[in-house]
């Protein structure tokens, strides 16, 4: 038989199965361009947004610079109008207003995080030890901590001085900063610590940082070191000690956004989780011409911790939004959430050969398959999950298909390995369809 002409088993086969598409395999070198294109812009993104408050400050000059304007609780909205929220530095919203009322297709949504896991500096961290200054830290998120010693970290946050001054710190990123550190044991001197389990190895209280070792020359300074902190802190940013009691900062690492492989195939930063969600999705709506559809992107604080306080996803501050467009189009708001769609965007786990063993590697993520849909979160038996119907995946499902979208399915690696879960549940629970 010519190896041109398929059998009937081949044939059926093709028309039956299921394979995932590999996004290089299948586009143009257009396309690819365009997408390499893209990784530049984003990787600047996640360079100038290392904490939330970067993230929203940075969200909001995208938002301006395509004619976004800020809107404030009070403020009328108007039809085809584009807007931004900035909720208290830590969250943002931006949303457009569409040509058809609400009541028939509600709002779509498009929902991801800025925060990223992290060690923040506790209230009262300053101290001297053995001709060494530290910053004592408080870590946010689900670190692994030994991955945070012998690093260069930054250090980034924001002050309010005693006199009410607000001051914003970001020091360690830029070529001839200072860049500070987490001590950890020499080789020679960890031959009982490499024999405790990496969550035992490190201890938080551990992960001090290192900001000093110059003495303050006087004689009669008892902490001379911790003194010399303090001064440059003064000089630099207008501190004294107590400022930190109303500070929030933290240390990141000190990496800039690079290309990896000898090919660029690649990005590795930091904040990739959530950031390489937010930033797409801001973008989408930026560049969005449909005028008729009401859309809205909320890009939340505090998922790593549960989504909680007046910056997380669970704050009403979200639904108050939409009570307000909802009440713009004279539509109850809880007709306008039965019809909202909401895709709720956070990273999955991209399959590793090298750790196979957590991974079922059938309804795993694969680098270069494009994006990843996943019908439901959590753990175990999918607790602390929103599982999106069938209808609402046979939706986007056709959605992407008939636009050519490289996409597939994926789950948090095997049932019984691990899992998370993410903002999806807190807007499944306003009756919004959500996936």
């Amino acid at each position: 038989m010519s190896k041109d002409k398929k059998t009937a088993g081949q044939e059926l086969e093709k028309e039956l199965t299921y394979k995932k598409r590999n996004f290089y395999e299948v586009s143009d070198d257009e396309k690819i361009k365009k997408a390499y294109d893209y990784a530049e812009n984003y990787k600047k993104f996640i360079d100038d947004s290392k904490t939330e408050r970067e993230a929203v400050r940075t969200s909001a000059k995208l938002c301006e610079a395509k004619g976004y304007k800020e809107y404030r609780f009070g403020d009328k909205l108007e039809k085809g109008g584009k807007y931004y929220f900035n909720n208290r530095n830590k969250s943002f919203v931006a949303f457009k207003i569409g040509s058809e009322n609400v009541c028939k297709d509600g709002i779509r949504l498009l929902a991801s995080h800025i925060d990223s896991p992290r060690l923040d500096i506790k209230q009262n961290p300053l101290y001297e030890d053995s001709s060494m200054a530290f910053l004592k830290t408080h870590y946010y998120g689900g670190i692994k901590k030994y991955q945070w010693t012998a690093i260069p970290l930054a250090l980034h946050g924001t002050v309010v001085l005693k006199n009410g001054k607000s001051v914003d710190i970001a020091i360690g990123d830029n070529d001839g900063d200072p860049v500070f550190y987490v001590n950890d044991l020499l080789p020679h001197l960890s031959r009982e610590q490499v024999t405790k389990p990496l969550s035992q190895a490190i201890d938080g209280e551990t992960l001090n940082v290192l900001v000093g070792g110059l003495p303050f020359k006087d004689d009669e300074v008892k902490e001379s070191i911790k003194l010399t902190v303090l001064n440059k802190l003064r000089e630099m940013y207008g501190m004294e000690e107590s400022d930190f009691l109303s500070a929030e900062l933290c240390v990141v690492p000190a990496f800039k956004a690079r290309d990896i492989g000898f090919d660029r195939a690649l990005v590795g930063g930091y904040g990739h989780d959530d950031r390489v969600c937010s930033y797409p999705a801001l973008t989408a709506l930026l560049d969005s011409d449909d005028d008729k559809h009401t859309v809205m992107v909320v890009l939340a604080d505090k998922e790593e911790i549960g989504s909680e306080g007046v910056s997380g996803m669970q704050c009403k501050v979200y639904e108050d939004i939409i009570d307000i467009i909802s009440a713009y189009f004279g539509v109850p708001s809880a007709l306008t959430r039965a019809n909202s769609v909401c895709l709720s965007a956070d990273v999955t786990a991209g399959y590793d050969p090298n750790f196979a063993g957590v991974f079922e590697k059938k309804n795993s993520s694969l680098v270069s398959y494009g994006t990843s849909i996943c019908k439901f979160t959590g753990s175990g038996g999918k607790g602390g999950s929103s599982d999106a119907s069938a209808e609402l995946c046979g939706r986007i499902r056709k959605i992407f298909d008939d636009n050519d979208i490289v996409w597939q399915t994926a789950e948090l690696g095997k049932v019984d390995a691990g899992g998370g879960g993410t903002v999806a549940k807190y807007i499944a629970k306003l009756n919004i369809d959500t996936i």
